[in-house]
């Protein structure tokens, strides 16, 4: 059969627009009551030997933020190698972007700021890891440039500072507020009453760096105390996800 010249070529447009109807229409998910996000910061060591590990264990999601900044590129001991963030990629974990230097956005300009994002962006590319959509702010600083750059290049959420509850109704994705930061002094009735908070339609996105985190002892939290937030979650039977298993529950981006 000769091929009718232009058939396919017109027919595609019709078909993109159906695809993105479909899209369009794809009902929002209700929040469920006690949905909970686990963040880890900074690539630290610990993330791939002990903290992914137990995870699997207890079944729960959780999102990495990959930075090269600190000591990444020569201190193995502390910092993971990026053969052990593609091991946490394969598992099933997602690998969001931290920006190569960890320099507040504040700091920086437009030009530095997308720079420092296209950077990780491209070594995922490198080590065939999926393109991260979700960003987490160094030193927890936003800034109006970073918002319009990390929407431009299509991330769907940024985690940033605070201590409250994620509202998907009213917050922006860009900028949402962790309802926990793992530090040692954090405890576990604090834990307890981050995770409460994640019921009528608000969801708790938790922070931690390392545990133990070994070069930044002002954000380390200590393994058995993190074993009991765990515990915590599995008794209170709460749903624990990557941060981008949140796109369910947001309407979908216009083209």
């Amino acid at each position: 059969m000769r091929h009718r010249p232009g058939l396919l070529s017109n027919a595609i447009p019709g078909l993109l627009w159906g695809l993105f109807l479909l899209s369009a229409s794809r009902a929002v998910e209700p929040v469920p009551d006690r949905l909970v996000v686990l963040t880890f910061d900074d690539s630290v060591a610990s993330h791939a030997t002990f903290a992914a590990p137990l995870l699997k264990k207890y079944g729960f999601g959780a999102t990495f933020f990959i930075t090269e900044g600190f000591e990444f590129t020569l201190d193995k001991k502390h910092y993971m190698t990026w053969e052990q963030i593609k091991a946490l990629d394969t598992t099933g974990f997602e690998i969001g972007n931290h920006t190569r230097r960890h320099t507040g956005v504040g700091k920086q300009s437009s030009e530095q700021i997308a720079a420092d994002i296209q950077y990780i962006e491209q070594q995922c590319q490198a080590q065939w890891i999926a393109l991260p959509r979700s960003f987490c702010y160094p030193g927890y600083q936003t800034s109006v440039e970073a918002v319009k750059i990390l929407r431009d290049r299509g991330y769907r959420f940024a985690r940033a500072g605070g201590a409250q509850v994620y509202d998907p109704a009213k917050d922006e994705p860009l900028t949402l507020p962790q309802a926990f930061d793992g530090k040692p002094e954090s405890t576990l009735e604090q834990f307890k009453a981050a995770v409460a908070g994640a019921r009528d339609g608000k969801i708790a996105v938790m922070t931690f760096h390392g545990v133990p985190d070994i070069k930044h002892p002002w954000v380390n939290t200590d393994p058995e105390k993190f074993a009991q937030y765990l515990d915590h979650l599995k008794q209170e039977g709460c749903k624990v996800v990557a941060l981008r298993e949140l796109e369910r529950y947001l309407a979908p981006q216009q083209p």
